[in-house]
């Protein structure tokens, strides 16, 4: 049976909160919180590839420690964003 948008977009939110290093548990679980609803079937599969990266890569991206590989560009710049704003 094909997973429902409903179901991934929890999936993923769990996903996002429970990652390696806290630093990212925050960062990923508002971003995820206030964005997941929001994103198409092509955003929620980017997102979902992407949460198969490693903590630190992730971490070092957001942070811009380290250029964003492609295809995470856009989504990251996104996140950086979300995080950018008050209660972000």
């Amino acid at each position: 049976m094909p997973e429902t948008t409903h179901h991934r977009v929890k999936r993923l939110y769990m996903r996002s909160i429970r990652r390696g290093i806290k630093e990212m548990d925050l960062i990923l679980s508002a971003f995820a919180s206030a964005r997941l609803d929001q994103m198409d079937d092509a955003h929620l599969t980017l997102y979902d590839a992407m949460l198969n990266e490693n903590d630190h890569d992730l971490y070092q991206w957001v942070t811009g420690q380290v250029a964003v590989p492609e295809p995470y560009g856009a989504l990251i710049a996104d996140i950086q964003d979300h995080i950018a704003q008050p209660g972000g």
